[in-house]
């Protein structure tokens, strides 16, 4: 009954007038940015973090969560039209989409995603009210022991699941660590790493730093892997309406796969990849329509994906909420929007910033409904966006980046450090290293210090603190696991492997 009560008070909030056309503005920028291929939430949220200092948090926030769920809902538009993922959690949705729009149905599968996106992202988001509270009270039994363990295992599990290998991931989480701790130490008072310039000694701006990462690093990366020639967009052909049938094998794959994401996205080591190939595969086994796999496209192929990438997004505000632990680029962005306003995300968040809280996550639900209401009807106004030339789309990214960057500060050495950001993301991006766990380690990194230093005072530098915990003996158990039992598996499967193809050999050798 607490739990309705809070999220009356946050429907209060989020019907306001001015807070309604904040969420109306956030569902369909997010929706045209997901459209746009190569674009998503993290580098639009990055783009407009310096709104921050222009509107109240409430109205940042629903504005930023609007574009954080509408970019899932464009984003299967790109996939399943012109077969180019605007994200890597939407990858599975084109596998069956494009194949069902080359089919001549387009439009069953953009409306059984959208359709799926909403129950998806409704469940999630009540899963959001309802499991919020449970962690916060197992997390106000947390102490700096455990707080710093836990931030451990994020480090450890976002790296791995945010890169394409756990070493490079580690890589950019250390330079992360390296750019958190520039600035006076606020313990002792000391310079660290300012190399004798006095802007330094504030520290890097965590809005520069995300805006130069996403925006501008990701904008040059996309625009230099941009071909010559247009990408063909399949035509929208058949009934906007989805047939009986479509509903009969849609609803089931719904379900399951809101039951798949919105667990794992609410795991300290989230994300939306894990649960939509999860869920493709359960599909694929389950669906009496095998055939159609891989051939014509079957609509289950598209159905679950969609909502467990929908559900897995809403189970991301859980440990962001609750823990201040970002699990995606996204949700590190939106972190930094927190500190932007004085806000530390964690347990008494609930209870410092209800209306906050509560109020964003009313938003969510009313932003489920309009990006239903955006999606169906309007679908071919989205895919003219298609046809933006792409020079003057990334041009207008960066000159947007630039004119925002410097109304904060009016600085022209916040400008220099854009582009020098700008310009180690796009060498990461080229490179293959993550971009998202060096914001993850900006964010976490300054934390998790003062949660050790905490530690080694309350314990008198005694180390065995950390294991004679169980709470936090457990997390760095985990921790230890999710970097090495990736290797130690890959290891036993290659000898297992090779055992096996050198089994027939022997097996000549005996018989002659």
């Amino acid at each position: 009954m607490e739990t309705l009560k809070q999220l009356a008070t946050g429907f209060a909030v989020a019907l306001t007038p001015i807070n309604l056309l904040w969420c109306l503005a956030g569902t369909t920028l997010g929706t045209a940015i997901g459209v746009l291929p190569g674009l998503g939430p993290a580098l639009t949220i990055a783009l407009l973090l310096p709104i921050t200092y222009q509107v109240s948090p409430e109205a940042s926030f629903i504005l930023f969560a609007g574009i954080y769920y509408g970019a899932m809902y464009g984003g299967s538009t790109t996939s399943i039209l012109l077969n180019t993922p605007g994200e890597s959690a939407t990858v599975v949705t084109a596998l069956e989409g494009n194949r069902m729009a080359r089919s001549g149905r387009a439009r069953a599968a953009l409306a059984t995603s959208a359709i799926g996106s909403f129950v998806a992202g409704t469940i999630g988001t009540l899963g959001v009210a309802f499991l919020a509270p449970v962690v916060v009270g197992m997390a106000l039994k947390f102490g700096p022991a455990e707080y710093f363990s836990l931030m451990v295992l994020s480090f450890v599990m976002v790296s791995a699941v945010l890169g394409p290998s756990s070493v490079r991931g580690l890589t950019s989480l250390f330079v992360g660590f390296f750019l958190g701790m520039i600035g006076v130490d606020m313990q002792t008072g000391q310079a660290r790493f300012t190399f004798g310039v006095p802007e330094l000694l504030d520290g890097t701006s965590m809005i520069v730093a995300a805006v130069g990462l996403f925006a501008v690093g990701e904008t040059l990366y996309v625009a230099g892997r941009r071909y010559a020639g247009k990408d063909e967009i399949t035509p929208l052909r058949g009934s906007l309406y989805m047939t009986r049938a479509e509903w009969a094998r849609s609803w089931k794959p719904w379900l399951r796969g809101t039951l798949i994401g919105f667990p794992i996205g609410s795991m300290p080591a989230g994300g939306a990849e894990i649960p939509t190939f999860l869920s493709y595969a359960i599909e694929k086994k389950l669906s009496p329509h095998r055939d159609e796999f891989g051939t014509t496209g079957a609509i289950e192929g598209v159905a679950g994906p969609e909502a467990a990438n929908n559900a897995s997004t809403a189970g991301v505000l859980v440990p962001m909420l609750t823990l201040g632990l970002p699990t995606s680029a996204t949700a590190a962005i939106m972190l930094s929007a927190f500190q932007s306003y004085g806000i530390n995300p964690g347990p008494l968040l609930l209870q410092t910033q209800p209306a906050l809280v509560w109020g964003l996550i009313a938003s969510l639900l009313i932003a489920n409904v309009l990006l239903v209401l955006l999606n169906l009807p309007l679908i071919g106004l989205w895919v003219r966006l298609l046809k933006i030339p792409p020079p003057l789309l990334y041009g207008g990214i960066l000159v947007f980046a630039t004119i925002g960057t410097y109304g904060i500060s009016q600085s022209s050495y916040d400008l220099v450090l854009l582009y020098v950001l700008g310009a180690m993301g796009f060498v990461m991006r080229r490179f293959d290293f993550p971009t998202a766990p060096v914001l993850i380690g900006m964010i976490l990194g300054p934390m998790a210090e003062t949660q050790f230093r905490r530690t080694m005072t309350i314990s008198n530098g005694d180390w065995s603190v950390f294991v004679t915990h169980p709470i936090s003996l457990s997390l760095l158990v985990l921790a230890f696991t999710a970097l090495i039992g990736p290797r130690l598996w890959k290891h036993f499967s290659d000898r297992r492997a090779a055992t096996v193809e050198h089994a027939p050999a022997l097996d000549q050798r005996n018989n002659r």
